[in-house]
């Protein structure tokens, strides 16, 4: 069993527990309270010195990035026939690009233009809704052209984005204008393991401040 440090409203922190009901991975979750600060803590200051979640222990191998901790449970811990992460160098290439793209773009944007309102009560930003809604309507071109982001099957960057979009929708972003991320969310709620935690968690996200 691995130690995963976490919080529910985190989206990075639901991506790491749905990929690992994915592989059958079990998790001892340490919830971790970073309202009141238990991230300064010496102890896990120590173990993560980046004081971030998710933070993933794996006997010596502590990971404080979750797009990296979706890509090793699948390496150490997926049957070989697994297409979370395929093993084809350009299929891999493909989710690598998207998984990127959630953790360069898409929720950069949503945590920019989302958690000034909700840690700091701001009012909306437009030009930060107009970036964010950008980043969406780039979502929407990848699944025009495949069922899933990165191809015809789910894969850990669909559960990577499915994350990240279930916060905003907690938040009252609508999908229905984006006619594809919008039957693509609807495939992930029926289909993709801890779909139910997961839209739980993100409803945990109203009561930060």
């Amino acid at each position: 069993m691995l130690d995963f440090y976490y919080l529910p409203g985190s989206a990075p922190c639901r991506a790491v527990q749905m990929v690992a009901e994915a592989v059958d991975v079990k998790l001892n979750l340490k919830y971790l309270d970073l309202m009141a600060g238990a991230h300064r803590s010496p102890q896990f200051t120590k173990l993560n010195p980046q004081r971030t979640i998710p933070t993933l222990v794996d006997g010596p191998l502590v990971l404080s990035e979750s797009r990296a901790a979706l890509i090793y449970l699948c390496d150490r811990y997926a049957k070989e026939d697994n297409d979370w992460y395929p093993r084809d160098t350009i299929q891999r290439a493909i989710v690598n690009q998207r998984l990127f793209f959630d953790a360069c773009v898409l929720y950069p944007r949503f945590a920019d233009f989302y958690h000034p309102q909700v840690f700091g009560n701001a009012e909306p930003d437009s030009r930060k809704r107009l970036a964010f809604e950008k980043a969406i309507e780039s979502l929407n071109t990848f699944l025009s052209e495949s069922e899933f982001v990165a191809g015809k099957k789910m894969t850990i960057a669909d559960v990577s984005l499915f994350a990240t979009l279930a916060t905003a929708c907690a938040l009252g972003f609508v999908l229905r204008p984006y006619a594809h991320v919008d039957r693509w969310y609807a495939a992930m709620l029926d289909a993709c393991p801890g779909a139910r935690e997961n839209v739980a968690g993100a409803k945990e996200f109203l009561k930060y401040k």
